[in-house]
């Protein structure tokens, strides 16, 4: 109970539930509308349009006009409104015509839900009146003015501070005007008493229907109170009802328990609503960046618009003065023709000369004039061409494509695919997209280098138009973060989840299987690539098994890389499908690879390996002396850890680990060490000691059924095989 009291939700941070829904005022005798919403007395009476003024009336009338009056907030219901109504059967006039009087409705929408509400016949009169709600609203009305005291409504001036109010009575009184007017002994001392409100409402809450009946069930399909006679034969005779303390009991409790959870979950809501302001800060910003990109965006696009369409009119403003000061003065040229029409009567004056020295001495230099006017007119064409075709834009294409921008899709961000992207001295990172994603143009991919001590900053591939890309230069020993983006049209989709890759201690060291050394064609199978090996069952030992009594004669086949080390650090990879029995992993010298392929030895003898699991002194005295070779085995989907490097005290289940997806190996040469990782994560399994003296082979050996992969790294050799 202290737990409710200290949690109870003070009375006046509830008046937006004491609103009535049309006025939005405190409610004023509220009645509950079948749909379970709450609307004023006065309201639901403005709603149900009493009159024909108030139906139909444009100017508002002088109500209308009145700000304060609830017809200004509550609007009439149009034509159109009343039309359906009138159709749907919902006015009780059913002769009703716009030229008639005005009609009595009796359906109108909730305010709350917009259902519509039909009152029937009755009205208002078949509502109840909410006294709960009531109660509250001058509990609030108490709470809010709690300066101003109720006064004793029995006291003769000066009046006192009323501390009872009788509900019978309907007056407030005093200590001792109550004990004046309710004496013990009379009916009066029955009355039913409260703390002093000014609110009185009926003691029994009476059916609606039948205004000389009590209410004492609860009808559950409407969901409201009845009397007897709404079950014996009014409307809710079919209808389940239940008691009302019953009801009672079951509403009373649903509620206490909403409540409690509610309660009970105040510091999830105030961390969510935290969240929520987080994000509506977030929005913000991100909202304002948004439009700053957009207006940066196409305040570029106009800029690029408006220096075309300027270099473009400022070309046809160039032709165009061009070509008009050639056809004007082509037009002087034929005016100055005109203007030498003279010219004409010059030279019929001059035929008309008979000394034909005087003649050939004028008429020469006017054949000249005469005849340079003839070839203009015979050869006449305009001196510039008054189209401007070669103006002319054809600018569907580039509308289509600004159509084309979509600004609704944001394309979803792809997610970066950790089973095939693979990171060493190069990385390659491959993503995928949603099932459901359109088609992308381009796809870009950032990265950066992790480091705590310094920050660094996102580098960025070229536009990738696949979905995979190589990094390239990434420093050994690193740890790199990576995270890749989605383009379409103008739009960019968010950034995938970012991921993580150690980069190898060392850098990679390129080679395939060897099938020239030592390798056994009978029980190993090489890929075409030799870049997986598998033993198999040879069918020698299967056709000479009767030979076989005693003992297990079975070797390890040992296969080598094509290449050696003989200086430097380096690291290379593969994997060990789990279902291998035993394959033996590591590296070797020359020397010892000499001696596994020229003189083999089973396996039968357990004092012949370093890692054979046997319990020989021996091994434990010769694991600190520095092999020429070093193998760690895995089988069955574990990794052995070699017996001598646990302590005496140790227990021997720390040799065993589960098999990593990947494993890694370093040798550092110079240092006489090889290492053993997880490839994934780069964690060292194991690391001891090994002599370096001659050349260094990646080594493996495989006994039963056994697969090994090499890495395909991103610097791996480019080689063609037929």
């Amino acid at each position: 109970m202290s737990r409710r009291t200290s949690l109870a939700v003070p009375i006046k941070n509830i008046e937006r539930e004491l609103i009535c829904p049309i006025c939005k005022e405190l409610f004023t005798h509220p009645l509950i509308l079948p749909c379970q919403h709450s609307v004023c007395h006065k309201c639901v009476k403005e709603l149900l349009m009493l009159n024909h003024e108030d139906s139909f009336s444009t100017d508002g009338g002088s109500e209308s006009s009145n700000p304060g009056s609830p017809r200004s907030r509550v609007p009439s219901p149009s034509m159109e409104r009343l039309d359906r109504l009138v159709r749907s059967g919902s006015i009780s006039s059913p002769g009703w015509r716009r030229a008639s009087v005005t009609p009595r409705i009796t359906t109108f929408p909730c305010p709350g839900c917009q259902h519509d509400i039909d009152l029937g016949e009755r009205g208002i009169s078949m509502l109840f009146r909410n006294f709960t709600l009531e109660s509250i609203v001058e509990r609030y009305r108490q709470a809010a003015r709690a300066a101003v005291a109720i006064m004793c409504n029995m006291c003769k001036p000066p009046q006192q501070e009323a501390t009872k109010s009788c509900m019978d009575c309907k007056a407030s009184y005093c200590n001792e005007c109550f004990k004046l007017h309710h004496p013990w002994g009379t009916p009066k001392a029955q009355h039913e008493y409260v703390g002093p409100t000014t609110n009185f409402r009926p003691k029994v809450l009476m059916c609606p229907e039948h205004e000389m009946e009590k209410v004492n069930m609860y009808c559950e399909v409407c969901r409201r109170p009845v009397c007897h006679l709404c079950k014996l034969g009014g409307s809710h005779a079919n209808h389940k009802v239940t008691s009302m303390s019953s009801a009672y009991k079951i509403l009373k409790e649903k509620l206490s328990k909403s409540i409690h959870y509610l309660i009970s979950k105040e510091d999830q809501v105030r961390t969510q609503i935290s969240e929520i302001e987080v994000l509506i800060h977030q929005t913000e910003e991100n909202g304002q960046l948004a439009e700053r990109r957009a207006n940066e965006h196409f305040e570029r696009l106009f800029e690029t618009l408006q220096e075309r369409k300027t270099e473009m009119l400022r070309s046809i403003e160039q032709s165009r003065n061009r070509r008009l000061e050639n056809l004007r003065g082509q037009v002087d040229e034929y005016q100055g023709m005109l203007e030498n029409s003279g010219l004409v009567g010059y030279a019929q004056e001059v035929l008309k000369e008979t000394d034909q020295s005087c003649f050939v001495q004028t008429a020469k230099q006017l054949h000249v004039r005469i005849q340079r006017a003839t070839e203009s007119l015979k050869t006449f064409q305009p001196a510039a061409n008054p189209t401007f075709d070669e103006f002319v834009l054809d600018t569907s294409k580039e509308e289509l494509l600004l159509k084309d921008l979509t600004f609704g899709g944001v394309p979803d961000p792809p997610m970066i695919d950790l089973t095939r992207s693979r990171v060493y001295n190069e990385g390659v990172i491959h993503w995928r997209l949603s099932d459901d994603t359109l088609p992308m143009d381009y796809h870009v991919l950032e990265y950066r280098k992790v480091d705590k001590e310094e920050e660094h900053g996102w580098q960025s591939t070229d536009h990738v138009y696949g979905s995979s890309t190589v990094v390239t230069d990434l420093e050994s020993d690193s740890i790199y973060a990576f995270r890749v983006r989605s383009y379409r049209s103008s739009m960019c989709s968010p950034y995938s989840p970012e991921v993580t890759f150690h980069t190898p201690t060392a850098t990679v060291f390129n080679f395939l299987f060897n099938d020239k050394c030592g390798y056994s064609s009978e029980r190993l199978v090489l890929t075409k690539r030799r870049d997986s090996v598998e033993s198999t069952a040879g069918m020698t030992f299967l056709l000479s098994a009767e030979r076989v009594q005693t003992g297990s004669y079975i070797c390890l086949d040992y296969i080598i890389g094509d290449t050696g080390i003989t200086q430097g650090r380096h690291f290379w990879a593969f994997r060990v499908e789990p279902h291998s029995y035993m394959v033996k992993v590591g590296v070797a010298s020359d020397s010892k690879v000499l001696e596994w392929f020229h003189h083999p030895r089973d396996t039968s003898s357990p004092r012949y390996d370093h890692d054979s699991g046997h319990d020989s002194g021996s091994e434990d005295t010769s694991y600190d002396l520095s092999q020429p070779f070093m193998l760690v085995t895995i089988g069955m989907g574990k990794l052995f850890i070699p017996k001598a490097s646990i302590t005496a005290n140790s227990d021997h289940g720390n040799r065993v680990l589960p098999m990593p997806q990947r494993i890694g190996i370093c040798l550092d040469y110079d240092a006489g060490r090889v290492f053993f990782y997880d490839a994934d994560t780069m964690r060292c399994l194991y690391e001891r000691a090994v002599d370096c003296s001659g050349t260094m082979y990646p080594a493996f050996g495989l006994m039963g059924s056994s697969v090994v992969h090499l890495e395909d790294f991103c610097p791996a050799k480019r080689l063609s095989y037929t």
